[in-house]
């Protein structure tokens, strides 16, 4: 079930699953959101007219990858560093009236239940899993696992007359560090 979800590239998902978040009444922007910095370490507001949609998708993606998870943990996802000028950089959470907020109103939408049991936080139901399993967009391009060789490491060594020095595989060092311990304890004794 959850495998649909890595498959999706996140370039691409979350775009577009903002744009489905944007179709849905609950996900309203308030009216504060356009002079609210995203954190203590950002310098300036989100510039981008979709902001709160597309944290919204990102925040419900994060559920979907985590499981339960609460506004605490969020903010240190959204955190970054802060350029202190002379000072070395420090890392700052994110706000989290933002996250809250976003929670809220996907809570609003029945796409996620606060958890109150073993772990405290939020969780996506049965709705929202299904809201991200509809989404769908190209895969994520990468290695093909079915092309990679899985046969020792073979290195050869040459010195700079060009003439090969010595084979060694991923394999032969550990055992011969092996074999000169037995040896050297056999004759210590």
């Amino acid at each position: 079930m959850a495998k649909t979800i890595f498959a999706q590239d996140p370039v691409k998902f979350i775009p577009a699953l903002a744009e489905t978040l944007k179709g849905m009444e609950e996900f309203v922007v308030p009216e504060w959101a356009n002079y609210v910095k995203s954190g203590v370490s950002r310098e300036r507001p989100p510039v981008s007219n979709d902001f709160w949609y597309t944290r919204a998708a990102s925040i419900l993606r994060q559920l979907y990858i985590h499981g339960v998870v609460g506004v605490g943990k969020l903010r240190t996802r959204y955190g970054s560093r802060k350029d202190r000028g002379g000072q070395p950089d420090k890392f700052f959470m994110a706000g989290g009236k933002i996250i809250r907020v976003i929670l809220q109103q996907a809570e609003a939408a029945g796409l996620v239940e606060k958890v109150l049991k073993l772990q405290h936080g939020r969780r996506l139901t049965d709705k929202g899993r299904a809201l991200l399993d509809s989404i769908e967009v190209e895969a994520k391009t990468g290695l093909n696992f079915g092309e990679v060789s899985t046969k020792p490491l073979e290195i050869t060594q040459e010195d700079n007359s060009g003439e090969e020095v010595e084979e060694i595989t991923n394999e032969t060092p550990m055992e011969e560090a092996k074999e000169e311990i037995v040896e050297e304890e056999i004759d210590g004794e």
